[in-house]
C-alpha cells in the first residue's frame, strides 16, 4: 500500500523489508520510496540527479541500482555523491558532461565539481541531533547529581545537628 504509483513492491524473505522496482518507468525524479526498502531498482530511467534528503530515510538499503540512466555530474549530483560516499552500494557513471561522461561518481573530486558548494554528508544531521541529545542529557544527569548531593549534605548536617541538640538537652523526669 506504500508502494509509489509507478513501481512494483514485493515482500522479501525479511520481515518488513520490501523490494522497490522502479525499473525502466522512464522516471526523471525519485520517487517517495518507503522506509522499509531493502532493495531499490532505478536502473534504465531518465534520472540525472537525486534531489537532497531524497534517499535520507533510507539507511537499511542493501542492493540499489542506479546504472542506465543519464547522471549529470555537476553541482546538483553532490548529494547523491555523498550519500553513496560511505557506503558499498555501487556508484553510476556519469553520462554528461562531456569531459565526465563515464567517470564514476565516487571518482568526482573537487576538480571535477568546483564552484559547488558542499553539502554536508546525510548523516550529519543525523549525528547532530543524536550528540545534542547526548549532551543535553549529560547536563542534566550532572545538574541532578549536584541538587542530590546538596541535599544529601543538608540532611546529613541536620541530622547530626539534631543528635548534638538530643545529648545537649538534659533528661526530665
Amino acid at each position: 500500500q506504500d508502494c509509489p504509483s509507478p513501481c512494483l513492491c514485493r515482500s522479501l524473505p525479511e520481515p518488513g523489508a520490501l523490494l522497490v522496482d522502479c525499473s525502466s518507468r522512464g522516471l526523471r525524479s525519485v520517487p517517495a520510496v518507503p522506509r522499509r526498502a531493502r532493495s531499490l531498482l532505478l536502473h534504465n530511467n531518465s534520472l540525472a540527479s537525486v534531489p537532497a534528503g531524497a534517499l535520507d530515510g533510507l539507511g537499511h538499503l542493501r542492493h540499489l541500482q542506479l546504472a542506465g540512466n543519464p547522471w549529470r555530474c555537476d553541482c546538483g549530483i553532490l548529494y547523491l555523491r555523498l550519500w553513496l560516499q560511505d557506503s558499498p552500494l555501487a556508484a553510476p557513471r556519469c553520462a554528461s558532461p562531456a569531459h565526465l561522461a563515464g567517470k564514476h561518481l565516487a571518482q568526482l573530486d573537487g576538480g571535477d565539481l568546483r564552484g559547488c558548494a558542499r553539502l554536508p554528508p546525510a548523516s550529519c544531521l543525523q549525528f547532530f541531533w543524536r550528540d545534542l541529545v547526548l549532551v543535553a542529557g549529560a547536563v542534566i544527569t550532572l545538574l541532578l547529581a549536584a541538587w542530590a548531593l546538596k541535599l544529601a549534605k543538608q540532611r546529613v548536617c541536620q541530622l547530626t545537628l539534631s543528635r548534638r541538640l538530643r545529648r545537649s538537652v538534659p533528661k526530665t523526669r
